[in-house]
């Protein structure tokens, strides 16, 4: 059948759903650009994105996990996220196996460290 000179509706050319592009070329990306965080408050609110976008690679990139597992934020400051001094990170897997992220804040000369939040990425399924 032939196209109509006047179509009722015009049907665009078909197209490739998606572009399959070399995942090596350009890794997952935690950041678009670097960051340096200059305080615990601006750790808050930039901070649980970041870190759950690193919990999803983990769920998925294996290599990306045992290395984030072993030094987060080595890992993070890897892929261009800087925290202060006093601020540090601990990847936690405990009796479940949901791995989670705790922050940390340590004042200085002290042996105490605070808690200062934590996230663990959560899976639920619906019907």
């Amino acid at each position: 059948m032939s196209n109509p000179q006047n179509p009722l509706v015009v049907v665009p050319p078909a197209s490739a759903p998606a572009i399959r592009r070399d995942s090596s070329a350009e890794p997952m990306r935690l950041v678009a650009e670097s960051v340096k965080f200059a305080d615990k408050e601006e750790m808050r609110n930039q901070l649980p994105d970041i870190l759950g976008r690193a919990l999803a690679r983990s769920w998925i990139d294996s290599k990306f996990h045992d290395a984030f597992a072993e030094d987060p934020q080595g890992t993070l400051l890897h892929y261009g996220v800087e925290m202060p001094d006093n601020m540090f990170l601990e990847f936690q897997k405990p009796d479940s196996n949901r791995p989670r992220i705790v922050v940390y804040e340590q004042k200085p000369n002290s042996k105490f460290r605070m808690r200062v939040f934590y996230l663990q990425l959560v899976m639920v399924a619906g019907k």
